[in-house]
């Protein structure tokens, strides 16, 4: 802790007179700040939550900061508390099965011995404990930096969120530039929240990200990849690929994507589609997203192995594998997901022409829906290749019995003595299903 420093003065707040609904904040929370303050610590709930009950959107997700340090947590809550990282120190803290993220104060990384930059300004350490004042100057985004205090009902401000809050803008703390070296990840939280919140980027902090963009190759590709799905889950893709793109971020994620021109017409719609989903509160499938955004570069690549002769099923074995392998290096795709992702793409020669005695083998793939639906996406956005055959199975799959072996005769009849494909779309072809949610998890 710094002796050298005088502590900034606050701007104080009553939640009742804020706009905060002070029944957002679950007992757990709660809990988690009154045990602290009986043992002597100071502890306030802070970050995202303060911030969206304030714009009323009822968080989920609760942190608590305080002056308490780990072992001092640990000390206080006992066989509740579990204390994880060794970049960043955090207490896990478990209430009636809820769990509270309780973060120790923190002051500038270079005020210490335990914190650590790289040469380029990344912090690769981040435990030196400080006093709240400091701790709301090194949190990376103005409305993110109030503090509430539930036993009191006081909001701290220390760097205008409130502010900001009320004016919709989104504005980093600091030097933006030289925050984004600290950690580049911030540049696409930048993107991320705006998005989500359907605020503005203030102008100092919009302008140094496309400079900075190419930062996001220091980063951990696993940590890309859990960055990945929060934007594929924040409900606003449709808004916010357009901004990744512009400013660069999104070729750093996805390098097969240009920057400038229009995204592929097929990763629009599945974005939105996505987001109609989580609107509607269902799950989303993050292989599914995968799926697509790598479906152009997976193409490309199958193209150039048919032209070497190669046969139709063996070049799309292996240009899924070389597809996944490249993403690997920007995002750490796992195994269950990209296995996902493989079987979704060779799924789709048999469903654009299948066999009669291989349809109820297809149908009965637990990876039917999933490959249907990118079907239809595809030939939703004109796509020939699919050969009209998504109408087939939306209406193969609603048929009657007696309707079905008719189907299934017509399947194998010579090309010239079939039945063209109707010019009914589906029922809900405005707005394809999503797949259903991985047996893995969401994102």
């Amino acid at each position: 802790m710094s002796r050298h420093s005088h502590p900034l003065q606050p701007v104080i707040y009553r939640d009742t007179e804020s706009g905060l609904d002070i029944n957002d904040f679950s007992d757990a929370a709660h809990h988690v700040v009154k045990q602290l303050d009986a043992a002597g610590y100071a502890a306030y709930v802070v970050g995202g939550s303060v911030r969206d009950s304030l714009l009323g959107l009822h968080p989920k997700d609760f942190d608590v900061a305080t002056n308490a340090t780990p072992d001092q947590i640990k000390h206080v809550f006992g066989r509740q508390c579990q204390i994880i990282g060794r970049r960043f120190l955090l207490a896990h803290v478990y209430h009636n099965r809820h769990m509270i993220e309780v973060a120790t104060f923190r002051a500038p990384h270079h005020e210490g011995s335990h914190g650590q930059t790289s040469d380029h300004g990344m912090i690769t350490r981040d435990n030196v404990w400080g006093r709240i004042d400091q701790d709301a100057l090194r949190r990376d985004f103005s409305i993110n930096a109030l503090y509430y205090q539930p036993l009191t009902g006081e909001i701290l401000d220390f760097a205008d969120g409130m502010k900001d809050v009320r004016a919709k803008k989104l504005r980093m703390i600091g030097d933006a530039a030289v925050r984004y070296r600290e950690d580049p990840v911030r540049m696409l939280r930048a993107l991320r929240f705006a998005a989500k919140l359907g605020f503005s980027l203030e102008k100092g902090t919009a302008a140094p990200i496309r400079s900075l963009a190419y930062l996001l190759g220091s980063i951990s590709h696993h940590r890309l990849y859990d960055e990945s799905l929060k934007l594929f889950s924040c409900g606003h893709l449709d808004v916010l690929l357009p901004g990744l793109q512009f400013s660069g971020l999104l070729s750093q994620l996805f390098p097969h994507i240009r920057e400038s021109g229009h995204l592929p017409a097929l990763v629009t719609l599945a974005a939105r589609n996505t987001d109609e989903r989580l609107r509607q509160g269902k799950t989303v499938n993050p292989a599914f997203f995968y799926a697509v955004l790598l479906w152009e570069l997976q193409q490309n690549i199958l193209q150039q192995r048919l032209d070497a002769g190669e046969p139709l099923l063996a070049a799309y074995q292996q240009a899924a594998i070389q597809a996944l392998g490249q993403q690997y290096q920007r995002t750490a795709i796992p195994k269950h997901a990209s296995q996902t992702v493989r079987e979704i793409w060779e799924m789709q020669p048999r469903l654009q022409r299948p066999k009669s005695r291989q349809v109820p083998e297809l149908m009965a793939s637990p990876r039917f829906r999933a490959a249907f639906d990118f079907l239809l996406l595809r030939e939703m956005t004109g796509d020939k290749n699919t050969n009209g055959m998504a109408v087939w199975w939306e209406e193969y799959q609603t048929a009657h019995d007696d309707h079905r072996e008719q189907m299934l005769r017509q399947l194998d009849r010579p090309a010239s003595s079939k039945r063209k494909p109707g010019k009914k779309q589906p029922a809900h072809a405005a707005a394809p299903a999503a797949p259903a949610a991985p047996e893995s998890g969401e994102a």
